[in-house]
């Protein structure tokens, strides 16, 4: 399993000496398991570098996203791969008890706030709704819970290769409450 940090800033892209190190854009991790599985998590503006580095040979990518706020799917209609028609690309939000994941992500991806709306991104798009219980990607084995902040929001739990990671960008724990038992890493 190999693990890259695209972003890692909560709530503002910043550009700077002062974020030289840890850079500045916000959350983006991609993970590629050994059996060619490409999983993204969140689509904040680190997404966008992402986009331009990731083959075009990738025949399957899975966009996991925590919840969506704004610091967490800015990036999205910046990611190249939407563009590339007949890519696959599969992306997991949190369910809502008021609309469902195509609704609230057009919101966003469609005039006056985009000029591209969602319905015509050339690649082949299928949304889902996370489930809450564990399914597969491949080799990978993800389980999802709900976590606390405002949302819907999920964190990730993956397991495969041997290894297993826990991505969970913005929670405040609460007490009594235990979802990622001995990972190898968490964000």
């Amino acid at each position: 399993m190999k693990v890259t940090l695209w972003g890692t800033r909560g709530s503002l892209a910043a550009a700077g000496p002062e974020t030289v190190r840890y850079g500045g854009n916000t959350a983006c991790v991609a993970m590629e398991g050994a059996d060619g599985s490409f999983l993204v998590f969140d689509a904040g503006t680190g997404i966008r570098r992402l986009g331009v580095a990731v083959r075009a040979d990738v025949p399957r990518i899975d966009l996991l996203l925590s919840h969506l706020h704004m610091d967490h799917i800015q990036g999205l209609g910046f990611f190249q791969p939407l563009y590339r028609e007949g890519q696959e690309v599969h992306i997991w939000g949190p369910s809502s008890t008021t609309l469902d994941l195509r609704a609230r992500l057009s919101r966003y991806l469609s005039p006056p706030l985009f000029p591209v709306r969602l319905r015509e991104l050339p690649c082949r798009l299928t949304l889902h709704d996370v489930p809450l219980a564990p399914f597969t990607i491949g080799g990978l084995t993800i389980r999802a819970t709900l976590v606390c902040h405002p949302g819907p929001t999920v964190g990730y739990r993956v397991a495969g290769d041997g290894v297993s990671l826990a991505f969970l960008p913005d929670h405040e724990p609460a007490l009594g409450i235990r979802f990622i038992p001995a990972t190898d890493w968490i964000s």
